[in-house]
């Protein structure tokens, strides 16, 4: 199988074998020739697997086609992310396949000079990359034109459910051509998905190239059971042990990211937090200097990670597991990418055994804590699992996408006369 076979134009797969891509990956394989029929697609794939590619280069493919027919030019495809990352990412993987065409990407994000992306704008526009936010900004003050738009592609569809975009994304909808094709892209699959879907998708074609919300099989995934009180400490004590490089720890807040940074800065491990409130500038640079090694770990919440793409990442720490269990096949697809192996580990409290659990039934795995020596829980402590948990964003989501979950109904006691 070549990428010539998918139906790709000799360009665009000579270009991409010159990349060094020779054999397409199952999601490549599977989803190309879907795109370039214009289908409706639901595509499920592992994050790290290519997705980006396969929805990339069958629409370069059109565009190509269109412009070659047509003298008038127009935004044909709109890409929307979660994340002002990954919205750079998938924007770097367009201007890579495209080397040689006449198709120009833009892409923009909150954060950032909105003029500077003005600007790239009216230079010309086949593909536009574009985070919810600053697009819903862009097209309430008429400064982009989306009527000409073939395709839409939400990528991470998922993610942009939990991060409660779901409002912007139909507002965004009213304003594009309903004649269109549209493409969900995702590594993981739950309800709210397939309820979007049938809202927004004609008819789609359904694509898991593996069983769904799996994780990589090139991953090795390490449950820790540790006090809460001493996971930086274990943190650090592998890092440095270990002499382990990029290493990336997930927190479930901003600042939880900000005071492990701190903490592990002063074991002396050289460590920095990326989080939204950083600003785009920032987080550039701490990503930089992860892969440039001038830093060895990297604390980010969720959102922040989305998108980050290092090569070769081996070590992926979750201080703290996920509210959301889709989240932690995310956050262990950071690692173990395009077939490269991978270690995720998971420090896991008493009080976090719940989200354990839910876990280990999404991915349908049973993981069996070990103990570190030196890190031992201590069994004397009585850790309160009392602890209900947090409110989730379900009713929003249930709402927006027009499902209504029945209420418990409580009955009404009569106070026993005295």
């Amino acid at each position: 199988m070549t990428f010539a076979s998918l139906g790709l134009t000799p360009n665009i797969a000579n270009l991409v074998e010159s990349l060094g891509y020779k054999t397409p990956t199952p999601i490549q394989t599977a989803a190309i020739p879907v795109v370039l029929e214009q289908k409706d697609l639901m595509a499920g794939a592992q994050t790290g697997t290519g997705k980006t590619a396969a929805f990339a280069l069958p629409l370069l493919h059109k565009i190509t086609q269109f412009k070659e027919a047509n003298s008038t030019s127009s935004i044909q495809v709109l890409v929307l992310t979660p994340t002002r990352e990954l919205a750079q990412q998938v924007h770097a993987s367009f201007v890579r396949y495209s080397q040689g065409l006449s198709v120009h990407s833009v892409v923009v994000y909150g954060g950032a000079s909105i003029n500077v992306q003005l600007d790239a704008l009216k230079q010309g526009c086949d593909v536009l990359i574009a985070t919810p936010g600053r697009l819903l900004e862009l097209i309430m003050k008429n400064l982009v034109d989306l009527s000409g738009l073939k395709s839409l592609v939400l990528d991470e569809a998922d993610r942009m459910l939990d991060m409660g975009f779901i409002i912007d994304i139909q507002r965004i909808l009213k304003n594009l051509p309903s004649a269109r094709q549209t493409l969900f892209f995702s590594a993981t699959f739950n309800d709210d998905i397939f309820a979007l879907s049938k809202t927004l998708l004609k008819d789609p074609t359904l694509i898991e190239v593996n069983s769904r919300n799996t994780t990589a099989t090139e991953v090795e995934q390490r449950v820790y059971a540790v006090d809460k009180d001493r996971k930086s400490g274990l943190i650090s004590f592998l890092i440095g042990s270990k002499n382990w490089q990029q290493v990336l720890i997930f927190t479930r807040t901003k600042q939880g990211a900000d005071e492990l940074a701190k903490e592990m800065g002063e074991d002396g491990i050289a460590t920095q937090s990326i989080h939204g409130d950083k600003s785009q500038g920032a987080r550039d640079r701490v990503l930089a200097d992860l892969k440039a090694g001038k830093i060895r770990a990297l604390v980010a919440t969720d959102v922040a990670a989305r998108g980050i793409d290092i090569e070769q990442l081996q070590y992926v720490i979750n201080h703290e597991l996920p509210y959301n269990a889709e989240d932690y096949i995310h956050r262990i697809g950071r690692t173990g990418r395009a077939g490269a192996t991978g270690l995720a580990i998971s420090l896991v409290s008493e009080k976090e055994r719940y989200l354990l659990t839910d876990i280990e039934k999404l991915v349908n795995e049973n993981f069996v804590p070990q103990w570190l020596p030196g890190f031992e829980p201590n069994l004397d402590k009585i850790e309160n699992t009392s602890k209900k948990r947090p409110p989730s964003k379900k009713e929003l989501r249930e709402k927006a996408l027009g499902i209504h979950s029945p209420k418990p109904k409580h009955s009404k006691r009569k106070r026993p006369r005295r």
